[in-house]
């Protein structure tokens, strides 16, 4: 996810919740009746939502919006030079606030005012970056790194998201394929000018980010990952045209000229990077680690309080996972031990072939649809939009999360996609990849996702609405709830709370490496020695945490959220209590923490 992916994500991910038509009596009271400010507020939010979607092309195609009086944003990307874009981004969001904040509380209903509460929120952080540090992101101080910079996103965008079905379609690739010369020679110039104030990734980072640029520079143009994409898909739709070579030539004269540049700039700029792996290393590291921690968790918690909780966490966990070893023979060493040798055994891997990944994704899709039929039992509404499973493009697999999922086309034109690194199938052995699969899947981050994108009584704004505590402490929680469902088998049922250890023990890693100094290989030897994981996986993943600071916290914090305004709830309502109506509250949207367990509040409260 490069700069111009990660704003449109999180500042398009604003808006109003409105309430299922269907809603209970109770819940309708606690909403209370529309008042008189609410058509204004909702006005509002549209027009801040189609102005976003004009402002950034990238997520007009995202949502499957480039079309109609649109369809010309399908030809365009975001090129506006970074520093000019990241001024007009500020200024707009402070024009957003000011618009929404004009609106009387008096005037709203219970419902606008929450909705009003969480537009607000998620403003004002990020409005923070650039005002306070001048740049993009907290969470992404750097502008290139080994998973960030449009050579990285711009490839994976373009075959995933750009859909093609007729001429125009292709010919708008080519129109895009054209401008992403112009996308990474800004991230260049970025990357320079944040340089020489200290914002420059870790030197590993940048041979990682050289390496995957250089995988993308070294095909002949008509090879490249790009070109070939156009090539496939126009010829599956039998698409008559050159497509290959025109979009080769496109290649061959914008953007492998400009890779080379960026090649040379970042080898340019290598030897000049500050020693170590934290934001410690930062100009007011502490100060932007603290606002990324509390833009990842939605919570103010400090440093020491997450370290804390994390080996709080760690130790409770290992003790169960004690006990589940040692009924299954793993009697020796510690529970990090045991986890390791358990990963190497044979019955637990998959050949680390082409077949071997073949069957691994296949066993991937009847895990999710042996959760589909489990769903009905804890939800009242399953979402209709389809799940594709994909391996993460080999090109960018180095640097490339272990897992990630990729939101469906509001108007159904691309499915749901949910990413896995199969770089190396043995870091994923079989009793650990069901939990991934709920946690990417069903009933995770797809069927929150999806419940949120399909609901008819939810402005469109709000279907976008990200925060990183909500959204993965229900993923977390989703692992949780696939244990309630009965869904993991035998072992499978350690692959579960290993999950939960390894999200525990980011708790203590992400706090670790930002101010307490841990190396890339102190983080990693913790890693390895806490949750079993191989090396090479563990060491991927605390290089995305050192390069994407504090997001790795919104975890295992937000699933302490989750459950405990769960608990709340089950004692409010006792035995009237309904886990599919508690589940329901997914259609109101993505909110911060404390609005969330004020709002389960309030419904169980309407219910009681």
């Amino acid at each position: 996810m490069d700069r111009r992916e990660f704003l449109s994500t999180t500042a398009a991910g604003l808006g109003a919740a409105f309430f299922a038509a269907g809603s209970s009596p109770a819940l309708a009271f606690v909403q209370g009746s529309v008042a008189s400010g609410d058509a204004a507020l909702n006005s509002l939010f549209e027009k801040i939502f189609q102005e976003r979607v004009r402002r950034y092309p990238e997520l007009a195609t995202s949502l499957g919006l480039d079309k109609g009086e649109n369809a010309h944003l399908k030809s365009e990307l975001d090129v506006r030079p970074t520093a000019a874009a990241r001024a007009e981004d500020l200024a707009k969001l402070r024009q957003e606030l000011a618009s929404i904040q004009a609106i009387p509380n008096a005037s709203l209903s219970q419902a606008a005012k929450l909705n009003k509460d969480v537009i607000v929120y998620q403003i004002e952080t990020n409005i923070v970056p650039g005002a306070k540090f001048d740049i993009d992101s907290a969470q992404r101080p750097y502008p290139i790194t080994q998973q960030g910079g449009s050579y990285f996103s711009t490839p994976d965008f373009l075959n995933t998201a750009h859909t093609i079905d007729a001429p125009a379609d292709a010919e708008a690739y080519l129109s895009r394929l054209a401008q992403v010369g112009k996308t990474i020679d800004n991230d260049t110039v970025e990357q320079r000018a944040q340089a020489a104030r200290g914002f420059l990734a870790p030197a590993w980072s940048i041979d990682l980010a050289l390496g995957q640029m250089r995988k993308l520079r070294g095909a002949a143009a008509e090879a490249n990952t790009m070109v070939e994409s156009l090539a496939r898909r126009t010829a599956a739709k039998n698409i008559a045209g050159d497509w290959s070579a025109r979009a080769a030539k496109i290649v061959a004269d914008s953007v492998y000229p400009a890779l080379d540049r960026q090649i040379a700039a970042m080898e340019q700029l290598k030897p000049s990077t500050r020693p170590g792996d934290g934001a410690w290393r930062l100009t007011r590291g502490d100060a932007i680690y603290a606002a990324a921690l509390e833009q990842a968790t939605t919570t103010k918690f400090t440093p020491d309080e997450v370290h804390k909780m994390g080996l709080d966490q760690v130790a409770e966990i290992s003790g169960r996972l004690d006990a589940i070893l040692k009924s299954a023979g793993y009697t020796k060493g510690t529970v990090g031990e045991r986890l390791a040798e358990l990963n190497k055994a044979p019955s637990q891997l998959y050949p680390n072939t082409d077949e071997g990944r073949t069957q691994l994704i296949a066993d991937l899709n009847k895990g999710v649809k042996d959760m589909y039929a489990r769903l009905p039992n804890a939800f009242a509404t399953v979402p209709s939009a389809p799940l594709e499973i994909r391996r993460v493009p080999p090109e960018i697999q180095d640097g490339a999360s272990n897992g990630y999922y990729n939101r469906a086309s509001l108007d159904g034109s691309r499915p749901a996609i949910y990413f896995i690194n199969l770089k190396d199938v043995g870091d994923w052995p079989k009793y650990s990849l069901p939990s991934l699969t709920y946690h990417e899947g069903v009933p995770g981050h797809h069927l929150q996702i999806s419940l949120a994108q399909e609901s008819k009584d939810i402005p469109t704004l709000r279907k976008l609405g990200f925060f990183s505590a909500y959204s993965e402490g229900w993923a977390l929680y989703a692992e949780q709830l696939a244990d309630e469902l009965g869904a993991y088998g035998g072992i499978e049922s350690a692959g579960y709370l290993q999950s939960f250890l390894f999200r525990a023990a980011r708790l203590v890693v992400d706090t670790g490496i930002h101010t307490k100094q841990w190396s890339r290989e102190k983080a990693t030897d913790y890693m390895v020695a806490t949750t079993g994981f191989a090396r090479p996986r563990s060491q991927r993943e605390v290089e995305r945490y050192c390069t994407m600071i504090g997001q790795a916290c919104s975890y295992k914090v937000g699933h302490m959220a989750w459950t405990r305004a769960r608990e709340q709830a089950q004692k409010t309502l006792g035995p009237k209590f309904d886990l599919k109506q508690f589940h329901e509250v997914l259609k109101e949207g993505a909110m911060p923490q404390t609005l969330l367990e004020q709002r389960i509040k309030q419904r169980a409260a309407a219910q009681a």
